[in-house]
């Protein structure tokens, strides 16, 4: 695999001397694939700010002192330890099969449609979908949550509710939306990295100091409900960890780094996840340290003194999630420009192609808004989207996908024999994980509706 990979590097055209036939292909703009650049631009760095953006978000990580509290120290902190471990093996799998067969694959399904076939292609479309659609309703909820949080501290008698504040980040988000490709997100990532340190910062801190001015005698770490309870929670604490990780976007990201680009994407995939470690493992300690059973899904709304914090808290968690959620916004835009303008060459920033863009975008918006407004229950949509969409794509595809190609190959040394032994384990764990986690969160989600009516003010 290594030598046909050396040799399609040695093979490829100088950028600065592209063929006639590039240079047409270029200048009419057949690249439509949602703005997946034929040559990628970015350094490491951006490609870090990328997968921070896309997997440190506050509805990731904010749900997981409440994951911990639903399993217990031990099996809450193994869980969430092998969770971070497994995804930032397979994360390095994924940018390791970068024309593994000497082509670039610039989409997570044309990765998998070059290593099994035809319904690779589809398994993975539907994967990406899913974990895309349920991860924007999830921060959308949040984001909203959010919003009305800071309101609520000016305007405690205000009249606004939460679906305002959803509809208000949707119109945002629609703005955002007409930004050509992921590259042109990068100073918005940027800053969306830099939210995540602040919101993770702040919390932490806000957290230990409600911690101690809490009685700790009468902080209880044992797990609550009957059997059933304690176990349907269990299930749903997995697909909430799994979703923490979740990652459905890594071969574009890596089609957004310049070469090499393999060795740019491990450097980028290692500093996200060293920044990823740092968040995510103190805030779920902390988390459920300071509160014990009684932290809420979503740990801000455990937090009371002092305020302000919790206002600017807020305020960096809608900042990064912005930014999340359009790198997840990206597979559902190239679909749709894929099938709308297929054999209709246009300029990059032709009208026909903005106005396809604004309307698809549009559609695509309200559909999501409309969603996160009816069914606000957070916890829950984390989790069927950890379990459905995530677990496969983050934990299970990456270690089929690199025994396959490695098969092909026929490396049989001791080193690649422990590599399948340790892939064959991850997919056979996180199998079982991706169905507790849909039983768990299925099961929270009919008692919700029983609960709440469409449209609720959480």
């Amino acid at each position: 695999m290594h030598n046909k990979a050396k040799k399609a590097q040695i093979e490829m055209v100088p950028a600065n001397q592209k063929t006639a036939s590039e240079e047409e292909e270029n200048e009419e703009g057949e690249d439509l694939t949602s703005g997946l650049e034929a040559e990628g631009r970015g350094t490491w760095k951006h490609a870090a700010f990328h997968v921070a953006t896309t997997i440190a978000t506050p509805a990731a990580y904010a749900p997981l002192p409440f994951a911990l509290a639903s399993l217990g120290w031990p099996l809450g902190v193994s869980s969430l330890v092998g969770g971070t471990l497994a995804t930032w093996y397979s994360s390095l799998l994924i940018a390791s099969l970068w024309k593994w067969n000497g082509k670039k694959h610039i989409t997570y399904r044309s990765l998998a449609e070059s290593i099994f076939g035809f319904w690779g292609y589809w398994s993975i479309a539907f994967f990406q979908q899913v974990a895309s659609l349920g991860n924007n309703i999830a921060i959308h909820i949040a984001a909203g949550s959010s919003l009305k949080a800071v309101y609520k501290y000016y305007h405690s008698a205000g009249t606004l509710t939460l679906q305002h504040f959803i509809i208000f980040f949707g119109a945002f988000e629609l703005f955002l939306s007409q930004l050509p490709d992921i590259h042109s997100l990068r100073w918005v990532n940027a800053l969306c990295t830099f939210s995540t340190i602040g919101f993770a910062s702040t919390t932490i801190g806000v957290t230990i100091y409600n911690g101690k001015k809490i009685d700790r005698k009468s902080v209880n770490y044992s797990l609550q409900g009957s059997s059933s309870t304690k176990t349907f929670r269990a299930f749903n604490a997995l697909g909430a960890i799994a979703f923490s990780f979740g990652d459905a976007m890594l071969p574009e990201i890596q089609n957004t780094v310049k070469e090499p680009a393999r060795k740019n994407m491990y450097k980028g995939v290692s500093a996200a996840y060293s920044i990823i470690v740092l968040s995510y493992w103190q805030l779920a300690f902390w988390g459920y340290w300071a509160f014990g059973s009684q932290v809420q899904p979503y740990i801000l709304s455990s937090l009371s003194d002092p305020k302000w914090t919790s206002v600017m808290a807020n305020l960096f968690a809608v900042i990064q999630i912005s930014g999340c959620f359009q790198i997840y916004c990206r597979p559902t835009y190239a679909y749709f420009e894929e099938t709308l303008l297929t054999k209709k060459p246009t300029s990059h920033f032709a009208p026909r192609k903005k106005l396809v863009r604004l309307v698809w975008t549009s559609i695509y918006m309200v559909i999501i808004t409309a969603i996160a407004a009816a069914m606000p229950f957070f916890g829950e949509f984390v989790s069927i989207c950890g379990a459905v969409g995530f677990t496969p794509l983050d934990f299970v595809f990456p270690a089929l996908a690199y025994l396959r190609a490695r098969r092909r190959s026929q490396n049989n040394g001791r080193f690649h024999v422990c590599l399948q032994l340790l892939n064959f384990a991850i997919v056979g764990w996180f199998s079982v994980v991706a169905v507790l986690g849909c039983i768990g969160a299925i099961r929270f989600i009919v008692e919700d509706i029983k609960t709440y009516h469409f449209f609720h003010d959480m």
